[in-house]
């Protein structure tokens, strides 16, 4: 009962998220269902941003929101090309807003920089966009593109810019 209960209060959630964003577009993204039936399963555009290397790409995303959301985050897969260091092969994202709540098991993160219920769609995309800008080589998803980017930013930028004119010839 509990877990229904959980449910209904965040597809509530997600359709007003929805709803205002559908009223008040952000810059930079847009945002829909993967299918009506579904507020669960987003799909997200995001434009590459503006002075970065990955200006005027189109990147698509999935964002599949847990049943006790905002309890715990969506997670994030780009179903468009991308290399980028905190982008997974399979094209998960992987920025700290994006890990559950707590303490960072491996001690990378503090527990403020992870996941916390006051995070929306607009600031998970924001953040999106922004490691689009710069990113954290640090901790990399993508450990090849996380090296290609610190030791040959030459051939790093060139496989960018042939995903940024793929993803324009795709529209």
């Amino acid at each position: 009962m509990a877990a229904t209960s959980q449910a209904s209060q965040a597809s509530l959630l997600l359709a007003k998220q929805l709803k205002d964003l559908t009223k008040n577009p952000v810059d930079g993204f847009s945002a829909g269902l993967v299918d009506d039936s579904n507020i669960f399963e987003w799909n997200v555009t995001i434009i590459g941003p503006p002075d970065t290397l990955y200006d005027g790409g189109y990147f698509n995303a999935i964002m599949s929101f847990p049943a006790n959301y905002p309890n715990s985050p969506p997670t994030v897969r780009f179903t468009s090309e991308m290399w980028h260091p905190n982008v997974y092969p399979d094209g998960r994202v992987c920025i700290s807003i994006l890990h559950p709540p707590g303490e960072d098991p491996n001690g990378y993160e503090l527990a403020s920089e992870r996941w916390t219920p006051v995070h929306t769609v607009e600031s998970i995309v924001l953040s999106i966009i922004s490691m689009l800008s710069s990113p954290n080589d640090e901790s990399p998803a993508n450990v090849e593109a996380a090296k290609e980017w610190r030791e040959r930013r030459d051939e790093f930028k060139k496989k960018v810019s042939r995903i940024v004119r793929r993803s324009q010839e795709m529209l």
